[in-house]
C-alpha cells in the first residue's frame, strides 16, 4: 500500500466506524476497510479519492464520483444520513483560523466582482437551464415548476404541491384581474401562466434561458394568451421602467444575482413597482449567518457542476438588501422542509426515468447524472439539515399616503400598500 494510503487508513477507518450506518471502502489494491455487510460501499479508483474519504472533504468527493475517480454502491438516501457524520463538522461555520478566513474574503470579494456582468450571468443561467429541456421534463411537473413546492398535505403529489405554491404566491400578491404583473425570472413559465389564467393579470415573464423563452413564447401562442401574457429574453437589470407594474414575483432569481448586487436587484424592483405595489420574492438562503457558501468544499461542487455564478446568503442579509433598495417587508414565511420533500420527488422522479435521460443527454449522460443526482440528493439532505433554507419574502413599495381616521374610519392608518397586515386572507379558500 503507497505510504500516503497507510498514513491516511487510520482516520478513514475511524470515520466509517463513526458513520449511522454500516459502511465499507474497497482500496485501488483491493484491500477493504469497514463493515463486513455494508449498506453503502465506497470503491476508490484514485487515491485522491481515499485522501479526500479520510478528511470528510465532501464536496471533493462528490467531484471524484462525478469524474469516475470513485464508485458508490448503495441508495443515494443512505448515503445523506452519512454524509452529515462524515463531514463532522458544521459546514455553515467559517474557519476560526484568521489567515485562511481573511484569505478567503478576499477571493470572494474579487470572484464577486467579476461574476456578474450581463454576459456572464447570462452564460451562466444558459449553462444550467439550456441542458435539455427533455432532460427537465423527464423530473419535474408537468407545469415544469423548477423551484420549492409548496406541501399543504404531506400526501400531496408533486403536481399538487407546485399548484399550490404557484396559487399560494398569487395569494400572498393579491393579484387582481387587469392588474400588470411581472415575473422575473420566470422559468418554464408556470407561475406567469398561472397568474394570466387564474388571476387575469396581464404578466410579462423574462429570462436569461434561450430555451426557457422557446417555449414559453410557444405556449403562449399555444393558448391563445398573446393579448395578456409576453415572455421576454431579457437581464432584469434591462427591464423597461418606463411602465410600472401592480405586482412583482421573482422565484428562484435572488441566488443568481450575486450578494453584492441585491441591493441593486431590490432598488430595481423598487422602481419597476407602483407606490403601494406588493413584490414576493422567493429564494434560497444561507443556513448560517457568515458563511458565504457551505464548506468542504460543497458550494465549489455547486458552482463547479450545477450553478455557475450562484451565491446564498442568509434570510438576515436579504431583508437587509431589501430594505436598502427602499422595499418595505412584510411577511416572512420560511418553506425549508417544503423544499427538502420536493428535491426527493425530483431523486426519485430523475432515478424512476434514468435511461429515458441518458438517451436525452446523449454523450455526457453519465457526468450529468452523477452530478445531478448528488446534487438533488445532497440538496435534499441539506434543507432536512438547516444547512441551507428557503423563504419567501413578501414586501412593498410604500405609497407615503398616511390616511386620517376621520376620512377612512373603517381602515387601518398608514397602510402604504395593498396589504391588510393580517395573513387572512392568505389562507382563505376560493372557488374555481
Amino acid at each position: 500500500m503507497p505510504l500516503f494510503n497507510r498514513f491516511l487508513l487510520q482516520p478513514a477507518e475511524e470515520r466509517l466506524a463513526n458513520l449511522p450506518l454500516p459502511c465499507s471502502v474497497q482500496l485501488p489494491g483491493g484491500q477493504r476497510i469497514g463493515a463486513a455487510q455494508p449498506r453503502l460501499r465506497f470503491i476508490v479508483r484514485d487515491g485522491r479519492a481515499f485522501m479526500h474519504l479520510a478528511q470528510g472533504a465532501i464536496g471533493r468527493l462528490a467531484e471524484d464520483y462525478v469524474e469516475g475517480r470513485l464508485e458508490i454502491e448503495g441508495r443515494l438516501r443512505d448515503l445523506m444520513l452519512a454524509v452529515p457524520a462524515l463531514f463532522g463538522t458544521d459546514p455553515t461555520h467559517e474557519s476560526t483560523n484568521m489567515l485562511p478566513h481573511l484569505l478567503g474574503r478576499m477571493q470572494r470579494s474579487l470572484w464577486e466582482r467579476s461574476h456578474h456582468s450581463r454576459a456572464k450571468d447570462a452564460a451562466q443561467v444558459q449553462s444550467h437551464y439550456d441542458i435539455s429541456d427533455a432532460f427537465y421534463a423527464l423530473w419535474l411537473d408537468p407545469l415544469r415548476v423548477y423551484s420549492c413546492a409548496y406541501f399543504q398535505t404531506p400526501d400531496m403529489s408533486l403536481a399538487q404541491a407546485q399548484e399550490a405554491k404557484l396559487d399560494h404566491i398569487c395569494k400572498k400578491l393579491r393579484l387582481q384581474p387587469g392588474e400588470r404583473f411581472i415575473d422575473i425570472g420566470a422559468g418554464w413559465g408556470g407561475l406567469l401562466l398561472w397568474a394570466a389564467e387564474h388571476y387575469g393579470v396581464h404578466a410579462t415573464g423574462i429570462t436569461l434561458s434561450q430555451n426557457q423563452y422557446t417555449y414559453v413564447n410557444q405556449i403562449i401562442e399555444r393558448k391563445g394568451l398573446q393579448s395578456r401574457v409576453q415572455m421576454l429574453l431579457q437581464d432584469y437589470r434591462d427591464i423597461d421602467e418606463s411602465q410600472p407594474y401592480d405586482k412583482v414575483a421573482s422565484v428562484g432569481m435572488c441566488e443568481h444575482v450575486g450578494r453584492p448586487n441585491l441591493p441593486i436587484y431590490f432598488a430595481k424592483i423598487y422602481r419597476l413597482l407602483k407606490p403601494g405595489g406588493l413584490v414576493l420574492n422567493h429564494g434560497i438562503t444561507a443556513g448560517g449567518t457568515d458563511n458565504p457558501q457551505l464548506a468542504g468544499g460543497m458550494g465549489d461542487f455547486i458552482e463547479k457542476y450545477i450553478f455557475p455564478g450562484g451565491q446564498l446568503v442568509h434570510a438576515s442579509v436579504m431583508l437587509e438588501a431589501m430594505a436598502r433598495g427602499k422595499l418595505e417587508a412584510l411577511d416572512a414565511e420560511c418553506l425549508r422542509p417544503h423544499y427538502a420533500q420536493t428535491l426527493w420527488h425530483w431523486l426519485d422522479a430523475l432515478e424512476a426515468r434514468e435511461r429515458e435521460a441518458r438517451e436525452v443527454l446523449g454523450a455526457h449522460a453519465e457526468k450529468i447524472l452523477r452530478a445531478y443526482r448528488l446534487y438533488l440528493a445532497g440538496s435534499a439532505m441539506g434543507f432536512e439539515q438547516g444547512w441551507m433554507s428557503l423563504f419567501q419574502i413578501l414586501g412593498s413599495r410604500p405609497d407615503s399616503v398616511v390616511e386620517t381616521r376621520e376620512s377612512s374610519p373603517a381602515k387601518l392608518r398608514a397602510v402604504q400598500c395593498d396589504y391588510p397586515f393580517n395573513r387572512e386572507y392568505m389562507y382563505t379558500r376560493t372557488d374555481g
